[in-house]
């Protein structure tokens, strides 16, 4: 991922030239705007300030070391509070105002669903972290791709764990009323269908709600053995721990990574209550049996150790943002441009893009560009700057 300065050609002459050549002077001095439409306050907040932490780092990191090719990366950033209302409108902002280069986010698919059609509108390649299957799609969104797992992908890894190993037959699913909770629960049911599994409670909820207990209530009246959540709000992760320690029950609770940011132990009524909990993850943020991880993680924390608040969040948020800076700035190394065409053709012929969160490969037919092999189950209660064990039983 090495950043190395290109020269400049001018070689020919005449009005026309010098003209072209006055535009290639221009672009090449003004700076790769980078933007950035995150929930910075808010019930979803958690995550994007998890993100914040690794754009900042990779932005900072890289224009101290003399930029892209000498251009300079400014973060274009607005907070959408994890309303689509509110996204749209920094999406057309961004796309027609400050006209930026790229876009990393939303974090939510909810919003994510409501902005990629402006940014295909605009022409502006954009990064995904949002899971929702349908936000990629290279025919109908030919600038948007996906550097994080797709919700088949965490879902299909949730539902094997609690189904094959925790031989859970009755399920019951609790999703957040945004979009991404409210579509990560129809395909999680649709998902326990499939692997023989009954789906014997099913909600969607306010993640401000304060109190969880009569959601639980229902769901152990109904025999769950299971309870699979679905919310990137560590907020209604806790709220739904603490009912569960409340009553008693010590039901196992599945599902969104959220629920294993450091964030979830502040808010716990007691520590216990982190018991039996298992998040989707990704073997970059996953100790092995030695509590050692992949070497490129380690080399990641040793050098921001000091620099990078890690043990309040989930590690791969940092890693993906970071990821994502560096795939801009190598787009633009690379190719010698930040016009969209040029980002766009980069990334779709990255092969095994090495990545801290993981090696990336896009197609033109494919966007989605995470291995599924990489898509693991994690114990939420071990976590350690961000990074967690293999959850019991998962090999």
């Amino acid at each position: 991922m090495s950043l190395t300065r290109r020269g400049v050609l001018y070689g020919s002459i005449g009005v026309a030239a010098a003209g072209a050549s006055t535009r290639r002077a221009r672009a090449a001095s003004e700076p790769i705007r980078f933007g950035w439409p995150v929930a910075l306050t808010g019930a979803n907040s958690a995550v994007g300030n998890g993100y914040k932490r690794g754009v900042t780092y990779a932005v900072d990191k890289i224009n101290g070391g003399g930029g892209v090719n000498g251009r300079m990366i400014e973060v274009v950033a607005r907070d959408t509070q994890g309303d689509p209302s509110k996204a749209v409108n920094a999406a057309m902002e961004m796309s027609s105002n400050a006209r930026v280069h790229a876009i990393f986010g939303p974090v939510n698919s909810g919003e994510a669903l409501a902005t990629t059609p402006i940014f295909t509108r605009f022409k502006v390649p954009s990064l995904a972290c949002g899971v929702v299957d349908s936000l990629i799609d290279p025919v109908k969104y030919p600038y948007a791709f996906r550097m994080a797992p797709y919700l088949t992908q965490w879902d299909l890894a949730n539902c094997h764990y609690c189904v094959d190993i925790l031989k859970a037959k009755k399920i019951a699913l609790i999703g957040d009323n945004t979009g991404y909770g409210t579509m990560a629960i129809a395909a999680a049911a649709e998902n326990f269908k499939k692997a023989g599994a009954e789906v014997v409670y099913s909600a969607t909820v306010d993640a401000d709600a304060q109190d969880f207990t009569p959601n639980l209530l229902r769901a152990r009246d109904a025999g769950a053995q299971v309870v699979a959540e679905w919310s990137n709000s560590t907020g209604l992760a806790s709220r739904l721990m603490n009912a569960r320690g409340r009553m008693g029950w010590d039901v196992p609770l599945s599902g969104n990574p959220a629920m294993g940011s450091g964030d979830v132990a502040r808010l716990l009524e007691k520590p216990e209550y982190w018991n039996k909990v298992y998040v989707v993850g990704h073997k970059c943020c996953a100790f092995d049996a030695n509590g050692r991880l992949p070497p490129r993680t380690q080399a990641f924390l040793d050098e921001v150790k000091g620099k990078v608040q890690l043990s309040d969040l989930t590690l791969y948020w940092v890693l993906m943002a970071y990821d994502a800076v560096y795939l801009v700035a190598d787009a633009v190394a690379k190719t010698g441009s930040s016009d969209a065409d040029a980002i766009v053709g980069y990334w779709s012929h990255v092969t095994n893009w090495p990545g801290v969160y993981g090696d990336y490969t896009c197609t033109p037919e494919q966007h989605n560009g995470y291995p599924t092999e990489e898509v693991v189950m994690l114990e939420a209660n071990s976590s350690r700057d961000g990074a967690m064990k293999l959850a019991p039983g998962y090999a």
